[in-house]
């Protein structure tokens, strides 16, 4: 993969109790394009960080509990750095091993080709593993994108982590949700904001351990709660 301007890419990955897939995931990170990678442990109790060290992430500390609390503490990290270090893109994947960071390419090539402002993985184009997105995850993911399409007259097929996006725009979304709303607040945005939005099919597996959301009943139903909350309540706001 070849570019007149190399990007300046990092990728941040939220991450709790991952000991035994957060090293696969970073290992499989293409080196050539990713200048940082920032692990945000949100308090595991395992091994996690330490394996992460040794994979070669910057690790970041976020107490409080949330999925996209452990995103944003990536983004303030980020900012610290002076305006000409910044990233110009930054990529999102989850911690667990069911997206492969070695698609990456896929993602970069789509935003960089189609001068676009944000891609999305969709584990409904691409190939997934038997039982790696269940029933549930599969009709919310499916409601989504018919609701965002109706109400905001943006096509998107799925709200997979794994995600690239333009570090300006990203700023520009001012991102505000802490746990299971922060890639739907993201894709809302990115539609609220007129900007280009792309998907690429991505490969999908079963992860590595217990999700904290599809695992449990109380997860299923916290997302998917407040994934309908943040259509409906951005839609309203106008």
């Amino acid at each position: 993969m070849t570019f007149s301007i190399k990007p300046k890419i990092d990728v941040i990955i939220p991450v709790l109790d991952e000991e035994h897939s957060i090293g696969l995931v970073i290992n499989d990170i293409p080196k050539e394009l990713a200048r940082t990678i920032y692990v945000c442990d949100n308090g595991s109790t395992d091994l996690s960080k330490e394996n992460a060290l040794q994979a070669g992430a910057i690790v970041l500390s976020e107490p409080q509990r949330g999925y996209g609390a452990a995103c944003q503490r990536g983004i303030q990290e980020i900012q610290k750095l002076s305006a000409t270090e910044y990233p110009d893109i930054v990529v999102f994947l989850d911690g667990d091993y069911s997206d492969r960071p070695s698609e990456m390419p896929l993602l970069i090539n789509e935003l960089m080709n189609k001068n676009l402002d944000l891609v999305i993985g969709s584990r409904v184009l691409g190939m997934s593993a038997k039982g790696a997105l269940n029933i549930v995850q599969r009709f919310g993911n499916a409601l989504s994108a018919f609701l965002i399409k109706v109400l905001f007259d943006y096509r998107y097929t799925d709200l997979g982590p794994f995600r690239a996006i333009r570090f300006n725009k990203l700023i520009e979304m001012k991102m505000e949700d802490r746990d299971y709303g922060w890639t739907v607040e993201m894709q809302l945005k990115a539609a609220k904001l007129k900007m280009s939005v792309g998907e690429v099919p991505v490969s999908y597996h079963k992860r590595i351990g217990k999700s904290k959301i599809s695992g449990t009943l109380r997860g299923i139903i916290g997302a998917g709660s407040k994934i309908f909350y943040m259509i409906f309540k951005t839609y309203v706001k106008g």
